[in-house]
């Protein structure tokens, strides 16, 4: 097992815009009509399209393992989520999204079986699938410096 860390850092200051520190920065905020500038997605945006940015990669990465012309993905993501308890207007139901829906066209010379199964596979490899059905463990510490 060869386990790598990614590493990513926020920095937010004045309003709800966010500053994040990648090998790309960019900046999530959120709309004007809830307090933001909207000057980027929101973090739920952000957090769903991780998904189908990944569907898109691994079927790239295992079209050219198999040698597979692939033209191009498109999926389309949808998510529920229960705003009232997001804030905090209740305490019945839970803050993450209820349910994830993913609706993947593969533009590709195969036939609907194997997009099926190519699919399937592209599941099977997607860190950012595993992550949204899998629990892992996710810690918090109050630190006074990131180093």
């Amino acid at each position: 097992m060869a386990i790598s860390t990614i590493t990513v850092n926020a920095v937010m200051t004045d309003g709800f815009r966010t500053q994040i520190n990648c090998s790309k920065p960019f900046i999530i905020d959120q709309p004007k009509a809830m307090g933001g500038n909207d000057e980027g997605p929101n973090p739920l945006e952000v957090f769903l399209s991780t998904l189908p940015a990944c569907i898109c990669a691994i079927g790239r990465i295992i079209a050219n393992q198999r040698r597979i012309k692939l033209n191009g993905i498109e999926v389309k993501v949808e998510g529920d989520i229960d705003k009232d308890f997001l804030m905090g207007k209740t305490t019945e139901g839970r803050s993450g999204f209820t349910e994830i829906r993913t609706f993947v066209k593969i533009n590709a010379d195969i036939t609907e079986e194997e997009k099926i199964a190519l699919l399937h596979d592209i599941e099977q490899r997607c860190p950012i699938a595993d992550n949204m059905a899998n629990t892992s463990k996710i810690s918090a510490k109050v630190v006074s410096s990131l180093a």
